[in-house]
């Protein structure tokens, strides 16, 4: 259990921490309220969700948006369970305190005609932390002041390099890399829903550390053992005729 104020205080690269979070919240509160209004018991709520529709559109979530008791809560680890080539349950522990700390996610700027070959079909994530906070919403159509358990992840992202020269087609791993960490898209929050699983990634060892004495600039991001370029493994079953990726499959996944 963290104080936030506290928290943020102790680590110098979460500048405008509680600004994303609760833009990451916001969005995710109307879709519980609009999955509530779509209850029979609550039919009457409709209307008042569609009247509501253009107000929210200029409320601000750092005006609406609090945290019971000025608090979150950290866990130590999250679990993803996803379905396997063989229709079995497969599950994958992400612990941010350990090398097992990557995860994929779907891109969103792939349409499903796959139209383009240059854009890649995954994101990729390195997970900072892994936290819950008891959320109080306080904005248009609020029904109470009960808090609502929200769980996420603080992730750091990487970003996909040299896409027309690598991949299945030219035979080569896909490449990534760390962007900047003073950009103010290099961290981000993640709905563990959103999780595809877990995913193997290795240093380029080739290209050599950012820093070659070992001290990065941020003791959260811990990029002080940070390299140059990452490639993204890929898992293939050897009995496999036709090399099918196990990670490439479309599959039903919960935070856990």
């Amino acid at each position: 259990m963290l104080a936030v104020v506290l928290f943020l205080h102790t680590n110098v690269t979460l500048q405008d921490f509680l600004p994303k979070l609760r833009k990451h919240i916001f969005p995710r509160i109307q879709d519980l309220r609009q999955e509530v209004a779509s209850l029979p018991e609550n039919a009457r709520f409709g209307t008042i969700f569609s009247d509501l529709e253009h107000a929210e559109a200029n409320v601000d979530a750092s005006s609406c948006v609090f945290f019971k008791n000025d608090r979150i809560y950290h866990h130590k680890l999250t679990r993803f369970h996803f379905t396997t080539y063989d229709v079995r349950r497969g599950t994958d522990t992400i612990n941010p305190g350990t090398s097992r700390r990557n995860i994929m996610l779907l891109a969103d700027d792939v349409d499903s005609a796959g139209s383009s070959s240059k854009l890649h079909r995954f994101l990729y994530a390195r997970v900072l932390g892994v936290y819950h906070a008891n959320v109080i919403y306080t904005g248009p159509g609020m029904h109470g002041y009960e808090a609502r358990r929200l769980d996420f992840l603080w992730v750091r992202w990487y970003e996909v390099v040299d896409t027309a020269s690598s991949g299945w087609v030219a035979g080569k791993l896909d490449s990534l890399r760390f962007p900047p960490m003073n950009g103010e898209d290099a961290f981000a929050f993640v709905d563990p829903k959103d999780v595809l699983r877990g995913c193997h990634i290795m240093p380029r060892f080739a290209k050599g550390k950012r820093h070659a004495d070992g001290i990065g600039v941020s003791r959260c991001a811990k990029d002080g053992n940070d390299y140059h370029r990452y490639y993204i493994g890929r898992c293939v079953r050897s009995w496999q005729r036709i090399p099918i990726l196990t990670f490439n499959i479309s599959c039903d996944t919960t935070g856990g």
